[in-house]
């Protein structure tokens, strides 16, 4: 039976990020953390890094869900899960928000510092040995890879979906969408794969995403930066491990395997924003496509739809949905069975 209680750590996700936002952005605004809307002409001073504040809806919603389990219904099973990945997520927010400080337009942290930094925020779901040592190889069948599951694919995965899912940015509205739509695939997987207890955490951060949307959607008065694209990336890649489907949220994760590679045409240097011009539509910034939002703004054309930011985040929403609806039927017999 579904005990309705549970509704408040999502509903004070939601609540707390709305609230605290525009906060926020007043304050951002005194202080000089602005950054140039990029993909609009008058390249509008935007309030940075508010993604913080997300992360901070989340992690209080997690901590009620905490308050709920243990002086509720007297339960503490995977509050070792919970509370590594509670550490992992404020530590990959942390080395998010410290690369907007140091200024994305500069360069911020450099390549191997990002690596080494996320390899180390890993460390509180390498030590209590999370997820299943147990995978399915091509052509192996199923292989128990013992300590090397979690002294090298934990890290390896957390770094790798961090490091994509920051790849794909940059559109009022992107990243925060993105994540709305994965982590409620996800909490989909999670819930009829008997793991409630990671449903209710990818809700919570979908619930902090949707209220800040409300600030971060076109015309955008925030932009989310690292501190939230990091922490994301980082929960989306542990609930697939805690939760011991992998496969599933590699396949959800397909618009971004297609991100990394046409971002690797541009040996990981072209950003994903768009041409603006006078009409209020976008052109494209370079001569190839090295974005999905490159393509995007090339296919919206082709179709003779004007490729407004707008159409190119919903375009992106869309592509995400069909994945996701696409996942769910492929792996539905590991799903609903």
């Amino acid at each position: 039976m579904t005990d309705y209680r549970l509704i408040i750590p999502i509903l004070a996700a939601f609540l707390i990020t709305l609230f605290l936002t525009p906060l926020w952005i007043r304050k951002a605004k005194q202080i000089d953390l602005i950054w140039p809307d990029m993909n609009k002409k008058s390249k509008e001073r935007t309030a940075g890094s508010g993604g913080t504040v997300a992360v901070l809806g989340f992690i209080i919603s997690v901590f009620f869900f905490i308050a709920y389990k243990v002086l509720i219904i007297k339960n503490s099973l995977y509050l070792i899960e919970i509370l590594a990945l509670v550490s992992v997520i404020l530590l990959a927010a942390g080395i998010g928000l410290i690369d907007d400080l140091l200024g994305w337009r500069k360069g911020g942290l450099s390549k191997r510092s990002r690596i080494i930094l996320m390899i180390l925020a890993a460390i509180p779901l390498v030590v209590i040995n999370a997820g299943k040592s147990i995978i399915s190889m091509p052509f192996l069948g199923s292989v128990d890879l013992g300590p090397l599951y979690p002294i090298v694919l934990i890290p390896l995965g957390i770094v790798g979906a961090t490091t994509t899912y920051n790849f794909l940015a940059g559109f009022n509205g992107l990243e925060a969408g993105q994540g709305i739509i994965i982590l409620f695939g996800l909490s989909i997987v999670a819930f009829f794969t008997g793991n409630s207890w990671l449903s209710v955490i990818a809700l919570c951060m979908a619930a902090s995403l949707l209220a800040f949307l409300f600030y971060n959607f076109y015309p955008a008065k925030v932009f989310p930066g690292d501190s939230l694209t990091y922490a994301v990336g980082a929960l989306i890649a542990m609930i697939a491990i805690l939760g011991s489907f992998e496969k599933i949220a590699v396949f959800f994760f397909i618009p971004y395997i297609i991100e990394t590679i046409l971002k690797s045409r541009g040996k990981l240097k072209k950003h994903s924003f768009g041409k603006p011009l006078n009409d209020g539509s976008l052109d494209l910034k370079y001569d190839r496509v090295y974005s999905l939002t490159h393509l995007s703004i090339l296919v919206l054309r082709k179709m003779k739809i004007k490729p407004t930011e707008k159409h190119v985040v919903y375009s992106i929403w869309i592509f995400q949905v069909v994945i996701i609806l696409l996942g769910l039927l492929i792996f539905k017999k590991g799903i609903f069975s």
